[in-house]
């Protein structure tokens, strides 16, 4: 392939992207090129090509050339916030142009007065692909001259081989956790669309690239060279495609390194276990040669028998050790005849599709994501032929669908990853739920444990929680995890008192072991001796009775002893979350997550589906206030459809509002959605991740744009998020145009003591009540103050009890928590003074570590 010769679009100076006062283009987010500063009124075409895209507001356009290299050309900085004011589009998406075709014309002048700069990045959005090997710069250019000259990368493991009919491709994969569900069942999309098979190969073994089971079990990850073959009239086309889509990182494509994974211990331990239904299984004792080790030491109980762990929902349980583990069903292999067999297969697998689809349609967050998995699992190609073939060689449609299953959730759980071991923990679920439908049994199976069952897992996935009987469970302990993780976040809003980060010794604790769960100190008590176990059915009576009271008393106003008013408003997910809420007292809704709408999904959902689900959760509200929080993806909340350049450091990068600024039309959309729910001032914003006031104001120009195109002339409060350090210190320029304050503390904290809260190898120490998280609290509210606007926090320290006295006594007038929580923080709110909060907040914040805080909030009595 030629060099590609890139013009300059426009007239004016050439410079470096690191000219860029920008960090997305000046530090490469969106891929390499360089920058026009203008002094001319028209972009231009560089290249021949095809129009990609045409952005809503006119300020950025996306080509194509004939080779395939993807160049974007951003007019300006922060010229979105302009709402197309200043920019007359020439061309439209798919249209054809030559090199030096008009492509948008603009204002020059009007983007001098109104936006942050009007310095033009030209981009290559796929480096992967491309290498600029010559650049102009430091000069003064004008349009049509050669600003930069491309070439293909040709790397020795990316160079397509053609034998007889068949196309060879080897490549290296981008992907940071390598193809697990997601990008497999994007590669299997991909693949239909064409006529020829395509496999994978990794170390002399290969799966079908429409199967995204057999993907997985390869176990390919990050930095893995993978060979595509396709056989075929239309392979080179074929292979062309799903080659680039696994180079072009479908949204998680890595810097230069991984994490490595996270180890899967086995469960050991000896004595009975509990099954789902009720009967007695065995778990085998560990010998001695079993028993697990790390950093070379064997791990054992504490002779004392107090486990210590992480709080992720606070609370006091008393029961016996559960296991989690399910029973086998028996079937046989032996079956009738071969059609008999198979139309019973296919009578089954279309059952539990329907029942998936039924309960996908009323689902919604987590427990919906869950089932979108289920049914892309179950439409697996390489399970259906595999228990077909099975069928056809005599065994039953039982047997035959088990052996299916198992020989993939074994080559998963083989790769060692722990994310595809999850994904074997969902095949095993399909594989019952068939079983069951074969046998004529009830499908809507619960895991059921006997009364008082303190449940032990190595980890928990929502799934577990949504499958189990929770009138059963009194709580729950897991070895892994963090307290903000969504377990953690479930365990809390289903009132369950939970401890995550135990560690492996928590393996060694046998079914049916006495416990205490006492969470709130962080310990699990195992085989506790008489008098510990009447010390805590002494305080397990009083929270008891405290609850009981608590939810008698739930409806009324929230004060604190001395009169002063503290709202008490809840978390909420869905319709389901907010009729909870209610149930419970709460007194509005402080934080309402829209991401569940927007995850495991192909597209952005629609205006009318937007408003259709907040309407429903104001609906149950009843009049309640509705704080909506504006999309928080990107990070650690990925959405395939939206095309996030590759990231060292997602956490640092485009998540939050800086997702929503850079996809103004789906910004739009929400804030049309929010505007059009019933009645008007209901609804409050609330903006994720501002980290500046020019991020504000962008935001209010989006909000004022909507409301002019919708007709919309009542006022509707627009606050913000404080979950960056840079916030808090500047609370008080923001609170100038901030309609009030909201303290996301799991973020904060984990911004605030350079800890990632996804890695379990540092979230036992990652604390909201660490001194310094304190102070940035502190901080927020001041700065809040001084323009007379509150501040409230909707993160996890609002639902500790130990934490609420501190915040009220730092300035926090607003308490979101979870639901089930609400009657507890309200109960407490009403025992204490502004006085003795205040004095109490100002000790903890001169502590010298969270411990220490934690110790002085145990001690603290109103």
């Amino acid at each position: 392939m030629k060099p590609i010769i890139l013009t300059s679009p426009l007239q004016g100076w050439a410079s470096p992207l690191e000219a860029v006062p920008d960090p997305v283009f000046a530090e490469r987010m969106m891929g390499d090129g360089i920058a026009v500063d203008p002094t001319g009124d028209c972009l231009h075409a560089p290249c021949d090509g095809v129009v990609l895209s045409v952005h809503a507001s006119g300020h950025a356009i996306t080509l194509r050339t004939p080779e395939g290299a993807e160049i974007l050309m951003h007019i300006g900085l922060d010229t979105v916030a302009l709402g197309g004011r200043g920019f007359s589009p020439c061309v439209r998406e798919g249209a054809t142009v030559q090199r030096g075709d008009p492509l948008i014309r603009f204002d020059l002048d009007l983007l001098v007065c109104e936006a942050r700069a009007v310095i033009t990045p030209v981009i290559v959005t796929n480096p992967e692909r491309f290498t600029i090997v010559r650049r102009e710069t430091d000069k003064l250019v004008g349009v049509g001259e050669a600003m930069m000259t491309l070439e293909p990368r040709v790397d020795a493991a990316d160079v397509a081989i053609i034998e007889g009919d068949t196309v060879r491709r080897t490549i290296v994969v981008p992907l940071v956790h390598g193809i697990h569900a997601r990008p497999a069942a994007r590669i299997g999309e991909t693949a239909r669309k064409f006529v020829s098979e395509v496999k994978i190969t990794k170390d002399e073994r290969d799966g079908n690239v429409r199967s995204p089971v057999a993907l997985m079990a390869l176990g390919v990850k990050l930095g893995d060279e993978i060979t595509l073959a396709a056989t075929g009239p239309d392979a080179a086309e074929a292979l062309a495609a799903i080659g680039d889509l696994i180079l072009g990182g479908m949204g998680e494509k890595a810097g230069s390194v991984a994490a490595p994974a996270a180890p899967v211990f086995p469960r050991k331990g000896g004595g009975p276990g509990i099954t789902n239904d009720g009967a007695h299984g065995y778990w085998p004792p560990a010998s001695a040669g079993e028993q697990k080790v790390a950093a070379g030491k064997v791990l054992t109980l504490p002779a004392d028998g107090r486990l210590p762990g992480v709080t992720a929902s606070p609370g006091i349980a008393i029961g016996q050790a559960g296991l989690f583990r399910l029973a086998e069903i028996t079937v046989t292999r032996e079956g009738a005849d071969a059609t008999t067999e198979r139309t019973a297969l296919d009578a089954a697998l279309a059952t539990v599709t329907t029942r998936l689809a039924s309960k996908s349609a009323t689902a919604t967050g987590a427990e919906h994501a869950i089932l979108s998995a289920h049914t892309a699992l179950l439409d697996d190609p390489t399970l259906t032929d595999a228990a077909h073939a099975a069928i056809t060689q005599g065994d039953s449609a039982a047997y035959a669908w088990r052996t299916a299953i198992r020989a993939q959730a074994d080559a998963l759980k083989a790769t060692g990853d722990a994310r595809l071991a999850e994904r074997a923990d969902d095949m095993l679920d399909l594989e019952r739920q068939v079983l069951r439908a074969l046998a004529g049994e009830d499908l809507d199976e619960r895991l059921s444990f006997p009364l008082g069952t303190i449940l032990l897992a190595d980890d928990l996935l929502p799934s577990h929680l949504l499958g189990l009987d929770t009138a059963s469970i009194v709580g729950f302990c897991v070895e892994r995890g963090g307290p903000t993780s969504h377990v953690a976040i479930l365990a809390a809003t289903m009132g369950l008192p939970a401890l995550v980060a135990v560690g492996p010794a928590l393996a060694e604790i046998t079914a049916g072991t006495p416990l205490i769960l006492e969470a709130g100190a962080a310990l699990l008590h195992v085989a506790p001796d008489a008098e510990t176990l009447a010390t805590a059915q002494t305080a397990f009576d009083a929270q008891t009775e405290r609850r009981r009271v608590a939810l008698a008393n739930a409806a009324r106003e929230c004060r604190t002893q001395d009169g002063v008013r503290i709202e008490a408003f809840a978390n909420l997910g869905s319709a389901d979350d907010a009729e909870a809420a209610v149930r419970n007292g709460a007194e509005g809704c402080g934080l309402l997550r829209t991401e569940f709408l927007f995850l495991e999904r192909d597209s952005a959902p629609s205006v009318e589906e937007q408003t259709a689900d907040y309407q429903r959760i104001a609906d149950t509200l009843d009049g309640r206030p509705l704080i909506v929080r504006l999309l928080d993806i990107g990070g650690d909340k990925p959405a395939p459809y939206l095309p996030i350049a590759a990231e060292e450091n997602p956490a640092l990068g485009l998540r939050g509002i800086r997702v929503g600024l850079a996809h103004p039309e789906m910004l739009d959309a929400q804030l049309r959605a929010i505007l059009a729910v019933r009645p008007a001032g209901q609804c409050r914003i609330m903006v994720p991740m501002i980290a500046s006031l020019a991020e504000l104001r962008a935001v209010r120009k989006a909000l004022d744009a909507a409301a002019a195109a919708t007709g919309h002339t009542e006022h509707i409060a627009l606050g913000i998020m404080i979950e960056t350090p840079a916030a808090a210190i500047t609370a008080d320029l923001l609170a100038s145009e901030a309609d009030f304050l909201s303290i996301g503390t799991n973020d904060l904290t984990q911004y605030a003591l350079a800890m990632d809260r996804g890695n379990p190898a540092v979230a036992s120490d990652l604390d909201g009540l660490h001194p310094a998280v304190l102070r940035l609290i502190a901080r927020t509210c001041e700065g809040g103050a001084v323009h007379g606007k509150w501040t409230g926090v909707c993160g996890g320290l609002a639902s500790d009890p130990l934490a609420v006295p501190i915040l009220i006594g730092l300035g926090v007038t607003e308490l979101s928590s979870a639901p089930a929580l609400v009657p507890e923080i309200k109960a407490l709110v009403a025992t204490l003074t502004i006085d003795a909060c205040r004095a109490h907040a100002a000790a903890a914040m001169n502590c010298i570590s969270a411990a220490d805080v934690r110790t002085l909030a145990r001690e603290f009595r109103p």
